[in-house]
Order: C-alpha cells, then structure tokens, then sequence
C-alpha cells in the first residue's frame, strides 16, 4: 500500500503546536487591511486556535 500524501492546503494554513492545539491564521488578515479597523488588524496578527471537532477532522489529511 503506497504512503498516504499531506493534503498540501491544509499543511500550509495550519501548524500543530508542542501541546497537541493547532494554530491556524486568523480570518480576513491577508488582504484590504487599510479599510479595516486596527484593533481587528492588530489582533488578526496573532492568529487563532482551531477547534477540537476540526482539529480532529484535519489530523487524518496531515498525514
């Protein structure tokens, strides 16, 4: 049976930290930030935590 590939999307947007939590970006900080509040734009820099039920759908497409 040939190796399972990481699903290449997924492996660019999300890293999974030392404690098991997966980090991913937060929405809506990549593009037209000028028009955006900048407390929204200074707390999109920090990023976010995925939640439990997607974290556990995205961990068999990780590989």
């Amino acid at each position: 049976m040939p190796k399972m590939k990481s699903h290449g999307g997924i492996s660019k947007k999300i890293k999974v930290r030392n404690s098991g939590s997966t980090k991913i970006g937060h929405v809506g900080a990549n593009h037209n930030s000028g028009k955006k509040p900048t407390d929204f734009n200074r707390k999109a820099r920090k990023g976010s935590v995925l939640s439990s039920g997607d974290a556990r759908r995205y961990k068999g497409l990780l590989g």
